[in-house]
C-alpha cells in the first residue's frame, strides 16, 4: 500500500474526546490539532502504525508524487517555485 512518492495523508475525521490520553497524544503526534486538518506524513512503519492504532479517528490515503511537490513548493528538482 506504499505510494511511489512514499507520503501518505493524514486526515483528523472524528474528535478523540471520550478516548484515552494515549489515542489524544497519538493524534497530535501525527501533526494534527483541529477535525478535518489534514497532513502529509512519511510512509514508513512508525506512522503507519500510529494510523492503525487510531484508524477510528483518522483516515490515510496515499499521495502522487504531483501532489507532493505542489503541497511542498518545490520543484522535482530541489528548486522552489
Amino acid at each position: 500500500m506504499s505510494s511511489s512518492s512514499g507520503m501518505i495523508r493524514v486526515t483528523y475525521v472524528k474528535s478523540a474526546i471520550g478516548y484515552s490520553q494515549r489515542q489524544k497524544d497519538t493524534v497530535r503526534s501525527l501533526g494534527l490539532r483541529r477535525l478535518g486538518e489534514s497532513v502529509l506524513q512519511p510512509d514508513n512503519p512508525a506512522i503507519r502504525g500510529m494510523c492503525v492504532a487510531i484508524s477510528h479517528l483518522v483516515e490515510v490515503s496515499p499521495v502522487g508524487d504531483a501532489e507532493v511537490t505542489t503541497v511542498a513548493g518545490v520543484s522535482a528538482d530541489g528548486d522552489a517555485d
